[in-house]
């Protein structure tokens, strides 16, 4: 073998051990192995408690009317962030925790991580994070990449900010052009139990136009059910999951 075919397949080899490293971690997307080896990520708290949460936002149009209903039905949740939309609207990021919510980073953009992007990834997760307290004080303590895509670069930008990841173990899929406060709530409830966290979206930003309705209309169904089961629904931070 020559000098330049080895450096050639040790040029491959270390790529492809690269790429193996930003994407192996990724498959913590998927919802079985997650809640079977991760149930951390996967949100599993206490059981006598759910976990609300919304991402993308903060959006003035859809934020403040999640807000007011969550005022009407006496719970806090926690709201996943883009770093972007924080520094466009730091009223409305504001007024989230003036409401009594908690402020966690989703990232600064709702990109996907096809390519390994370790620094980017470093510099958008730990500027979101900034973002956050200058614009509310608030100090924030959870991770969810968009679309719940955990590479390893996400994950390393995560521990270097002091963040600890959180996906979810329920969601509404509520991000579709057809969806209906019905079909949120049935998707929520097929696993939804006490220790679950739920995955929702209080803005269409990243989906389809105006499918929120859907979830904004779903919300006091869910919250009805999970007290009338005898559960407790509130933010991350009351749930039991030990920050890093």
């Amino acid at each position: 073998m020559s000098v330049r075919h080895r450096s050639g397949v040790l040029v491959r080899n270390a790529a492809l051990l690269a790429a193996a490293a930003h994407l192996a971690p990724a498959g913590t997307w998927l919802p079985g192995p997650r809640r079977a080896l991760f149930p951390t990520l996967a949100g599993r708290g206490r059981r006598g408690h759910v976990a609300l949460t919304f991402d993308d936002g903060p959006d003035p149009r859809t934020t403040p009317r999640f807000l007011q209903v969550l005022d009407e039905l006496g719970v806090r949740a926690t709201f996943f962030v883009l770093g972007d939309g924080v520094t466009r609207f730091p009223h409305t990021t504001l007024e989230i925790v003036r409401r009594g919510h908690e402020l966690a980073v989703h990232g600064w953009t709702h990109s996907r991580p096809w390519l390994p992007t370790v620094s980017r990834d470093a510099h958008e997760v730990a500027r979101a994070a900034r973002a956050i307290r200058l614009a509310t004080g608030a100090v924030p303590r959870w991770y969810r990449p968009p679309y719940g895509i955990l590479t390893g670069g996400r994950w390393l930008a995560a521990a270097r900010a002091g963040l600890t990841p959180v996906l979810w173990s329920a969601w509404g899929r509520d991000w579709t052009a057809d969806a209906t406060p019905g079909s949120v709530a049935a998707a929520v409830r097929r696993d939804l139990r006490g220790g679950a966290t739920v995955l929702l979206h209080d803005t269409d930003r990243a989906a389809a136009t105006g499918c929120w309705r859907a979830t904004l209309a779903a919300l006091p169904v869910l919250v009805a059910e999970c007290r009338a089961a005898g559960l407790q629904v509130g933010p991350l931070a009351e749930h039991g999951i030990r920050h890093r």
